[in-house]
């Protein structure tokens, strides 16, 4: 899937790249041959194409990017392949759901590989619109390992007055000494018998 989506990205910009060929600066205009080309391609790249590395320079950077790729207006496709590679490959998703035969409060996991969550939730996501956002983050990290406590907040539409849900999710992170990868995300949703402690949420 990426490879397919940088091939088709690369064609077109190797086209812009032709298109521009005597309009760039007089300074890379000196270039000859291939050299000259390939400043024009990779000028064009920078500008247009996310990175992976990016995404994955930072804890900062990456929990940004688990939001903002999930979030759109109805009718809006996602950036699946940008979700995938937020990913380490034996990361998983988990939700904490409610199961009525463990009592009233009872509860039970469902675990998802990021592809299941593409294919359980992405339809749904790009049907109705959904917006999620980050109202507090709570860190603590340690050499390579770095755990969020993410309080998040969700809307149907962007400019909702109120938000449909609330909750927090429990992010693991890994540094390989490249770049930050998700290992899991774990989410409970708020509900009247179970409110988001004070100290999870921003301090008015």
């Amino acid at each position: 899937m990426k490879t397919n989506t940088m091939s088709i990205a690369c064609s077109i910009l190797l086209m812009t790249a032709l298109s521009v060929f005597d309009a760039i600066p007089s300074e890379a205009a000196s270039r000859r041959g291939s050299e000259r080309f390939e400043y024009v391609l990779q000028q064009q790249l920078s500008n247009v194409l996310p990175t992976v590395e990016q995404d994955g320079a930072s804890p900062d950077a990456l929990i940004a990017a688990l939001y903002d790729v999930i979030s759109g207006a109805a009718g809006q496709k996602r950036d699946w392949a940008r979700f995938r590679a937020l990913f380490h490959s034996s990361a998983r998703l988990m939700a904490s759901v409610s199961d009525t035969s463990k009592g009233a409060n009872g509860s039970a996991v469902r675990v998802m590989t990021p592809e299941e969550y593409i294919k359980g939730s992405g339809a749904v996501l790009e049907s109705r619109g959904f917006f999620e956002r980050e109202l507090l983050r709570r860190t603590e990290q340690y050499g390579h390992i770095l755990h969020a406590f993410s309080t998040y907040e969700s809307r149907t539409k962007v400019d909702d007055a109120k938000p449909f849900m609330r909750g927090i999710n429990s992010i693991q992170l890994l540094n390989d000494g490249k770049r930050w990868w998700i290992l899991s995300v774990l989410w409970d949703s708020e509900r009247p018998t179970q409110p988001i402690p004070n100290q999870y949420l921003p301090q008015r």
